[in-house]
């Protein structure tokens, strides 16, 4: 039998390596091979991960799953609104987990997030009335400048659903009441600015808006530690230079709410929970007080809030563009 040449059975591996290749860059996703083929890998590891169904499964979850992301934006009712990440899937990060764990199944996925462009931060200096209508959590804050024989009883209900939140704290209230200042902060809430002496802010030159936001700012700091960075205006009252001096002067974003308990008025408590429950939605800052109405409807809201799919939790998370777990 004749032998082949050195340079003809060159020729003929490189040929086989071309017709493989080219099958399997036309039965296959191009995109898979040129991936797989720019990591470095040999022509039979090449083919190997192109042929593996459970790759190109992944690969169709993919292109289902992703989510780009959102940016942070003014809307002319909400004014500023936070981004949210998006996310991709991380083909083999999740190939890896479905190995291991020996389930093939969408549960398994695995994600990265995606950061937007445009971040709150990014914004100026608007007020914040709410979180990014895409991020399934929600806040039920709490302005403390009364109430003190009703907040064991928030604190008791939050303990019990597990939840933090985020507590607005008078400064005033903070100078009589220290221990309970510390209590809330050591059962793991989040505190915030709510201005010393309950002033109608809108109405303040800006020497006292200073005031009012600086000395409150520096009685939480010494009583509890804490450096608040969300200010929300008694009453709700501002102007455009209170939004400006909290966030120039003390780096503080401006709080306001979506849903109103009013729960001031002491309302039954069906009535409150009610007019909260129509109102509860992605992204969704609720106000509340220490007040009877509140301390006996608040585990009936969180219920609510739960049942809907929604996370209850402190401003910084519900404003923050990450996704929940």
């Amino acid at each position: 039998m004749k032998k082949m040449s050195h340079n003809t059975a060159k020729y003929v591996v490189v040929a086989g390596w071309a017709v493989l290749l080219l099958a399997l860059v036309t039965s296959q996703p191009v995109s898979t091979y040129l991936e797989v083929l720019k990591s470095g890998s040999n022509p039979v590891e090449v083919t190997a991960t192109i042929q593996n169904p459970d790759l190109e499964k992944i690969e169709e979850w993919k292109t289902k799953l992703d989510e780009a992301p959102q940016d942070a934006y003014i809307d002319p009712v909400w004014k500023a609104v936070p981004g949210y990440n998006g996310r991709v899937v991380d083909v083999k990060a999740s190939l890896e987990m479905m190995q291991k764990t020996g389930k093939y199944e969408e549960s398994g996925i695995v994600f990265k997030e995606q950061l937007p462009k445009v971040h709150l931060n990014q914004l100026g200096a608007y007020p914040i009335y709410r979180g990014n209508p895409k991020k399934e959590a929600v806040s039920f804050m709490v302005n403390v400048a009364w109430g003190n024989e009703y907040l064991d009883q928030i604190l008791d209900t939050l303990d019990r659903h597990k939840v933090k939140t985020t507590f607005f704290l008078d400064g005033s209230w903070v100078r009589r009441n220290p221990e309970l200042a510390n209590k809330i902060k050591d059962r793991g809430h989040e505190l915030g600015n709510h201005a010393y002496s309950h002033p109608d802010m809108s109405k303040l030159g800006e020497e006292r808006i200073r005031q009012e936001i600086g000395k409150t700012q520096a009685i939480i700091e010494k009583t509890t530690g804490v450096t608040p960075t969300w200010f929300a205006p008694p009453s709700g009252s501002f102007s455009q230079r209170v939004v400006e001096i909290a966030q120039d002067d003390f780096k503080m974003k401006t709080i306001l709410w979506t849903a109103d308990t009013i729960d001031w008025k002491n309302p039954p408590v069906e009535q409150m929970v009610e007019r909260v429950r129509k109102k509860l939605d992605n992204g969704v800052l609720i106000l509340m007080h220490p007040t009877t109405s509140s301390a006996q409807g608040l585990d009936q809201m969180l219920k609510l809030a739960k049942e809907k799919g929604l996370t209850p939790t402190t401003v910084t998370e519900v404003l923050s563009s990450s996704r929940l777990p």
